[in-house]
């Protein structure tokens, strides 16, 4: 074994770096699924008749980050709190009683896809009965109706800045481009007609038809708008052709790209897509095809074609969806098998994880925004299965090694004082030290209050140095970094805790 006083100075600098502040770290997987917990699960249930379920969704925002929306064939929505234990030795039907916070039927038809806008206050459906509606979620009062698709609407995606700019996907092979502020209003809600529609945006290939018919080649199954805020993706049943349109010039789209393996002269079979995936950043694209292969894509080489591909799980169906985690990490699963499969994607050549538990075909799967490491899986069997791949990966305690005396630096003026007086004596450094130096009860976690009140202190001290600076009486111009107090011109930190 190699000692440890053969390290560099720089690894040596490294671990003392990662060994004093916790370090958020990527799950790192091992080669069974053992390492994998599973932490509940409930049954999609409603007046004691069982549905599977169709998409499911975590809220966006930190604060209600925990709770899932849950859709199904039978037109519900229910709402579930997933950080309630939920006990194995209870029924799924129990555990779905004690998990559910609210239930509403939203629609006569099956809920293809939700998607969480507005802070997680509204929440739209995609419906089989050809429309979107927009639900006020404490209420569960429906506010407006998207009106306008002649096929079941199967995909839907908000604007990443600007949630009242919504894009939906159809079977009719039409995508439409909404504004929830361009509606007429009725009783109850408004109605919207789409500002732009793009009809046959999935062009028909006769060869590819197969058993599904004209209705399955021509649908579009999963529309994505893009993180730059001008960019729509779509991709239909007919291929594995993904298309990006620009939002700003709808006639006809600016590129697409192959999600399949072409790397071969020879004809291959072109095969549909059913769902499409990006990360927090915007910078990869997953693509889950027919082949039973997933794909990723960076956007800023889409002529490259997929990057990596991802096999192992058993895509047969078009209601079987993947998505990518928010850090771009991980890829999740569903699969036809009655499995769930993840991927690291820095390792595509390695065997997937597989989630077993389910006894029926596993369709939508999400990612937990805040909660890293919670996942959430549906099937066909009815059942909601909530999973943990962090606890067994690294710990969430902090080591004692980590809570370390901090050193602050003096003020310049102080500092300038030091070395400019000649009676050296009569400036006392461990004074000055004490009074920067904040003790450790205060700055020690969980103790964050204290935290704050002995920086907001530090701050006032420094502030007091300003204002008895040569800056303040000879009226001279100052740095950014050493205002003078006539400005009042606050520091960066009283600038974030004012808007926090």
């Amino acid at each position: 074994m190699e000692s440890s006083t053969s390290r560099t100075i720089f690894q040596d600098i490294s671990s003392r770096e990662l060994n004093g502040f916790r370090v958020r770290k990527r799950p790192c997987f091992a080669d069974d699924s053992s390492k994998f917990s599973e932490i509940g699960a409930f049954e999609f249930v409603h007046d004691n008749s069982a549905t599977p379920p169709m998409a499911l969704s975590f809220c966006k925002t930190n604060r209600n980050a925990h709770i899932v929306a849950v859709t199904g064939e039978d037109g519900y929505v229910s709402l579930y709190n997933t950080r309630l234990k939920l006990p194995f030795s209870a029924t799924h039907e129990s555990n779905a009683d004690k998990a559910r916070v609210s239930e509403w039927l939203a629609h006569d038809n099956a809920i293809f896809d939700v998607c969480w806008i507005k802070d997680d206050t509204h929440l739209l459906t995609a419906c089989g009965d050809h429309s979107v509606k927009l639900w006020d979620t404490q209420e569960q009062k429906c506010i407006g109706a998207l009106i306008g698709h002649t096929g079941s609407v199967k995909s839907i995606s908000a604007h990443p800045v600007n949630n009242d700019i919504i894009v939906s996907g159809s079977r009719d092979g039409s995508f439409a481009l909404w504004d929830l502020r361009n509606s007429k209003r009725r009783r109850s809600h408004f109605s919207t007609s789409p500002i732009d529609i793009v009809r046959g945006a999935n062009s028909l290939n006769l060869k590819t038809r197969g058993r599904h018919g004209k209705g399955a080649a021509i649908s579009i199954t999963s529309v994505l708008y893009l993180k730059d805020e001008v960019t729509i993706a779509t991709a239909g049943a007919a291929d594995s052709i993904i298309k990006f349109w620009d939002t700003r010039n709808l006639k006809a789209s600016i590129t697409q790209t192959i999600a399949q393996d072409k790397t071969s002269q020879k004809w291959v079979r072109s095969y549909g897509i059913s769902s499409l995936s990006q990360d927090k950043n915007g910078v990869y694209i997953s693509a889950s095809c027919m082949d039973s292969s997933i794909y990723l894509l960076n956007v800023l080489r889409l002529e490259n074609g997929p990057i990596k591909s991802f096999k192992g799980c058993d895509i047969s169906t078009f209601f079987v969806k993947s998505k990518l985690s928010p850090d771009a990490g991980h890829i999740l699963s569903g699969s036809s098998d009655g499995n769930a499969y993840v991927w690291q994607v820095n390792n595509p050549s390695a065997a997937p994880i597989m989630l077993e538990g389910h006894d029926g075909e596993v369709t939508a799967v999400d990612w937990c925004s805040s909660e890293i490491g919670k996942i959430a899986t549906s099937a066909d069997d009815s059942v909601v299965r909530l999973w943990n791949i962090n606890s067994s990966c690294y710990s969430n305690t902090r080591s004692p090694s980590s809570i370390r005396k901090r050193e602050f630096t003096l003020p310049k003026m102080k500092r300038r004082k030091l070395f400019d007086e000649e009676a050296s004596e009569s400036v006392n450094v461990p004074e000055l030290v004490s009074l920067l130096e904040p003790s450790m009860e205060e700055i020690r976690t969980p103790e964050a209050f204290n935290k704050q009140s002995s920086i907001l202190n530090l701050n006032s001290f420094v502030n007091e140095t300003c204002e008895k600076s040569p800056d303040s009486t000879i009226g001279s111009p100052s740095s950014v970094l050493n205002p003078p107090p006539s400005l009042k011109r606050k520091t960066i930190l009283d600038y974030f805790m004012s808007h926090s």
